[in-house]
């Protein structure tokens, strides 16, 4: 009994951590998948976000900044808010650029936000991080905990991708395709692509922004770890691609199938070796390049391609 126990507490927690990655990867694909903008520094802002919700969530502390024990919900709103602030001056700087020149400004840009925030004390407390992340549904006895932050997540989940669905169907989600493939043909007819643009980029990264957030309130600690380009940066894109870029269906399927085959892989650590243990982080890693070139070899669309434009 206690082994099945087990087994749910490991896969409510999969769903939980899989369904917020799926919110990050949704954030790609609006601003690559449909729009074709090449960014590369998502880790920045899921860092933003996961520190903004921290502080004004946590209790009063002389280690960082705020302390101002308020509502969660106010939390993950101030994630959003502080993502697309930087986001947007962020934008307004690099989307001038293009393709390869776009991604190397991003990732550069976002890595010195994130490494102010890990090592500004005042502010974050450097490397010690923020403990003490409050998490919805705490007070519940397990496994009720785990049950009601993932119904929090889901419902979020469901909500960006039903707006997204939308947004991508209608006149505006045309005009982004139509800036992906051709920008000149767009601003042609009249559009204001680098607006456009700016707003595919901003909306993107407050969805990364409030992933970090939720993970952040899902692991109560917040710290320079939590926003490793390995695990947010590199693993959202092969998330998007595995699962198809320009498509939610398949970005949201990506993001569950890639973070369970990262978190099963430490299920092996019980049955190897210390030596191999040690081993076990570069075979995860080995692991998932060999599955994005086994899906880039025979199926470069992804596993749920994109879906064909409607000629209405």
């Amino acid at each position: 009994m206690d082994v099945l126990y087990g087994w749910m507490m490991y896969g409510l927690s999969l769903l939980t951590v899989g369904g917020i990655y799926a919110i990050i990867a949704l954030g790609l694909n609006l601003q690559w998948g449909v729009t074709g903008l090449f960014n590369i520094g998502i880790a920045g802002f899921f860092a933003v976000g996961a520190y903004a919700s921290a502080i004004i969530t946590t209790l009063s502390s002389t280690n960082h900044l705020g302390g101002y024990s308020l509502p969660i919900w106010v939390g993950l709103l101030a994630s959003m808010l502080f993502s697309g602030l930087i986001a947007f001056l962020i934008g307004k700087i690099c989307l001038r650029l293009r393709g390869d020149y776009l991604a190397i400004s991003t990732i550069g840009l976002a890595e010195i936000l994130r490494l102010i925030l890990k090592n500004e004390m005042w502010l974050t407390s450097g490397p010690r991080g923020i403990p003490g992340i409050p998490r919805p549904f705490e007070q519940f006895e397990q496994p009720w905990s785990e049950f009601g932050f993932l119904f929090v997540v889901l419902a979020i989940l469901g909500l960006l991708y039903i707006a997204l669905q939308r947004a991508i169907h209608s006149p505006w989600g045309r005009i982004m395709k139509a800036i992906r493939e051709n920008e000149k043909a767009a601003a042609s007819t009249g559009k204001n692509v680098e607006g456009l643009r700016l707003e595919a980029f901003v909306i993107g990264s407050i969805f990364m922004g409030l992933g970090g957030a939720l993970l952040a309130h899902s692991m109560k600690f917040v710290g320079p770890s939590a926003s490793d380009p390995l695990t947010t940066t590199f693993l959202a894109w092969v998330m998007l691609i595995i699962g198809g870029s320009g498509n939610n269906k398949g970005s949201i399927l990506g993001a569950f199938l890639i973070w369970t085959v990262w978190s099963a892989s430490e299920l092996l650590s019980g049955v190897l070796s210390f030596e191999w243990i040690n081993r076990l982080s570069y075979f995860r890693v080995f692991l998932i390049g060999f599955i994005l070139q086994v899906i880039l070899q025979n199926r470069p669309e992804g596993i749920i391609p994109e879906e064909k434009q409607d000629s209405q």
